[in-house]
Order: C-alpha cells, then structure tokens, then sequence
C-alpha cells in the first residue's frame, strides 16, 4: 500500500531528518521536556525496569538482574512520565510509565514541559525510533565495545525532533497505533509458527533417537527413568565409554612472565542450537605450552555447559571451521571415538537427555549448568551402526523440511518488522500524510 505525501517540503537543518513537511517545527527536546530526579526516600514502591518490551514491574526478591538492597534511594516515575536507559543505546529503550514506580537512579526520567501542544504517543514513537534505528546512537559516548554507548544530558536535551501540531501528532499515533496492530499481529502468528516447528524438531529428533524409525519394533526397559523404553536390540551405554571431554579455558588467568600466542576462541555465544555463529570470533592468549590442551579437533561435538534450561546441552559439530581455534571454558568438547559424532550431537539435543541434564545440574533461576563428571554419566541409546547411518538419513531429511520452513517464517518476521519500523519512521517525520487515513472521531 502506497500513503501520499505532503504538498511542500523544507530543509529541516537536522542531519538525520532531512526535509519535513513546510508546516511542521523541529524542536530541541530541552524545549519540550523537563529531566526530573525525584528520590523516593522510602521503600514500598513497585520497582520498574526499562527493558526492549517496555517498562516491566520487577520481584525485589527474585535473583533477576540487579537491584539496590536499599532502594529507597531509587528515583520515582509517575504516570504519564517518559524513562529511558540512556546509560546503553545499544540495548537499552525507552517507554512510557503507566504507574507510579520507582527506577534505578541512572535512568533518565523525563516528562513533557506543556501537555497541552505534546501527544505522549507521538513523541514516544520518535524516542523509541531513535533506538531501534540507531539514530541517537551517532550522538553517544563511551565504549560501544564493552557496551557502554551512553546518550549525554547535554546531548539528549540538544536532540532536535519533528514536532508538527498537536492534532496531527494525535493523528500520527493514532494511525500508527492501528497499522502497527496488525503489523505485530502478524508477527505474533510468525513467531508463533516458529515456536510449533521448533517443538515439532525436537519432537522428530528425540524420537528418532530413542525409539528409532520403526515403531513395530519391540522395546525393552532401558533401565534409565528418564529414557524409558527402547526398541529391544539397542545397547545403552554410559557417554564415558563412547568419548571423551575436554574443558576449555578460563578467561582472566594471569599470564605475565608466560610466552603466549593469540588464537581464535569459541565463546558460549558461537555455539547456538544446531549451527555455529562465526561472525564475531574473539581472540585469547594462550599459554604455547599448554595450547594443545585447548585446541578443538574436527568432529567434536561442541557442547555450552550452560544456559536455559530447555537448552542445556544442545549445539553443533565442530568442522574444522577455523585452524587453529580454542574454546572457552563454558564450552565442551566432546570427542567421540566408539559413536558417530552426528548420532552423539543429535542425541544430547534430544529431550531424554535434556532432562537427564537438568537433574544433574546447578540451577538459579532460570538458568543451569552441567560439569563435565556428570555428563560422562550421561546414558547414550545404541542401534547397531547400519540402523545409526539409516536413521541420521532419515533425520536429516525431516530436519531440513522443518528448518527450510522455520526460515521461511524467520524471514517474514524480518521482513514484517522493517515494514514496521519504515512505517513509523515515515510517519512521524512527515515523509507520508497520514491526516486522511485516520477519521477525525478517532484522532479527536
């Protein structure tokens, strides 16, 4: 759907607007809004985090992140007040507060100077464009590499936005408001889809692994509780006797005096479920004499120790992607030599080994972990090595038709969300007029 322009445009004199519509102003935020540093002074307020979803009520007494022992000294947030983590542009947002709250001091808290010429939907949209597009991002300070890309006050105040009249900024939420209703419905049901197909690979996955393809076969009790039955002729085998582990290195280990070299490392981060994210590889100073210990072999199948728990265990098989290359120590290598590494890789992602994992782990809050003793236990189901080959095959064609449509959804959703966001950007600085596209009952 194409939306008009306006008659006439102008020069904004604003490097990132560019040309708005002849009638509109631009204004610098200092004129439009007021910075507020309100100190609670007393504890009983519901405390509210900034997150990229909005503002959320946080449980003091949950192990959630951080949060002062004495928050009394947290600054209050009242309806209607704008509160921005301006202390990371790169993940941190901004949003509306709906209730009265308090916030961490190093939040920003602001409100409107003048309600009666502001729409709070309107100016918020701007704000919250500003981050998703990175466009305060190019008026930051710090260090973007430890994720400290701040927004200064005197930048902040000195950010000039467009600021059209107050009925055309009530009418630009208002339309923005409806289309983007339908635009995030629509990526719910995407989203959603993804989650169905994700359930239905494991689903495949795990009853291949412990079933097999043939569902005529008779079974035995494998004597495991959380295996259960499997068919009758498989073996089941503690992982020790199928493979080795090897851990990897601890970062921050003092090594002044010890000639070192640098070398790529696998961090938690590269390991994801099913498939290895090389675009952002660090590298580590390893001792020489003791790199061999850490150096990953083709055919390991790379483990995280660590995670949520409906991921404890899973990754990928290590290829040979980069030589030579270590891995951090929150990451396994296990090295098989009596199981083929797919059928050992597809197995540890299987839901019976999930939750052998998460018995066996150190859990806090949503996350656990698994050390390398207890899964040398792990008990591994066997077929005889031509019923493996035949299986991987079989697996392998059912995993691709599901992951071709994951990605297909994957790829609506992206494209969904540009559509989104190119649409309220258009919006609110004028490059569309939406005034006729919104009734003037719904926009009053």
């Amino acid at each position: 759907m194409s939306f008009p322009r306006y008659p006439a445009y102008k020069p904004s004199g604003v490097e990132w607007l560019g040309e708005v519509p002849e009638h509109w102003e631009v204004k610098r935020v200092r004129r439009l809004f007021e910075i507020k540093k309100r100190i609670a002074g007393e504890l009983g307020f519901d405390i509210l985090s900034i997150t990229q979803q909005g503002i959320k009520v946080r449980d003091p007494d949950s192990n959630d992140g951080q949060i002062s022992m004495d928050y009394s000294r947290y600054q209050m947030v009242e309806p209607g007040d704008f509160a921005m983590n301006h202390m990371d542009l790169l993940t941190g947002y901004v949003d509306i507060s709906k209730r009265l709250g308090v916030t961490s001091p190093d939040y920003r808290v602001f409100s409107v100077v003048d309600p009666s010429d502001s729409d709070l939907g309107y100016l918020l949209y701007v704000f919250q464009m500003g981050y998703r597009q990175k466009i305060l991002y190019a008026y930051g300070q710090g260090s973007s590499q430890l994720g400290r890309w701040r927004l200064p006050t005197a930048e902040f105040q000195n950010w000039a936005i467009p600021f059209p009249s107050l009925k055309e900024q009530v009418s630009i939420a208002t339309f923005l408001d409806h289309e983007t209703a339908k635009i995030d419905a629509l990526i719910a049901e995407q989203q959603r889809l993804i989650e169905l197909l994700q359930e239905k690979r494991q689903a495949v996955i795990s009853h291949a692994v412990t079933k097999g393809l043939n569902p005529g076969a008779s079974v035995k009790d494998s004597g495991v509780e959380w295996l259960g039955e499997v068919p009758e002729h498989w073996e089941v085998t503690p992982l020790k006797h199928l493979a080795t582990v090897q851990t990897g290195m601890a970062k921050g280990k003092d090594l002044e005096g010890i000639e070192t070299v640098d070398v790529p490392y696998l961090r938690v981060a590269n390991v994801q479920d099913g498939y290895l994210d090389l675009d952002e590889v660090h590298q580590l100073s390893v001792p020489i004499t003791s790199i061999d210990r850490y150096l990953l072999k083709d055919g390991d199948v790379l483990m995280n120790e660590g995670g949520d728990f409906d991921k404890l265990g899973r990754g990928c098989i290590w290829s040979g992607e980069i030589e030579p290359c270590v891995h951090q120590n929150h990451v396994f290598a296990v090295r098989p030599h009596s199981v083929t590494g797919e059928w050992l890789n597809a197995y540890t992602t299987s839901k019976a080994a999930n939750s052998y994992f998460i018995s066996r782990s150190k859990q806090s809050t949503n996350l656990a972990s698994i050390s390398s003793s207890n899964l040398m236990r792990l008990s591994v189901p066997l077929p005889p090595a031509e019923e493996v080959r035949g299986i991987l095959v079989r697996l392998n064609e059912l995993v691709k038709e599901i992951d071709d449509l994951k990605h297909s959804a994957t790829q609506a959703t992206d494209l969904l969300q540009e559509r989104r966001s190119a649409l309220i950007s258009a919006a609110v600085t004028g490059q569309i007029d939406v005034r006729g596209l919104v009734p003037e009952a719904v926009a009053a």
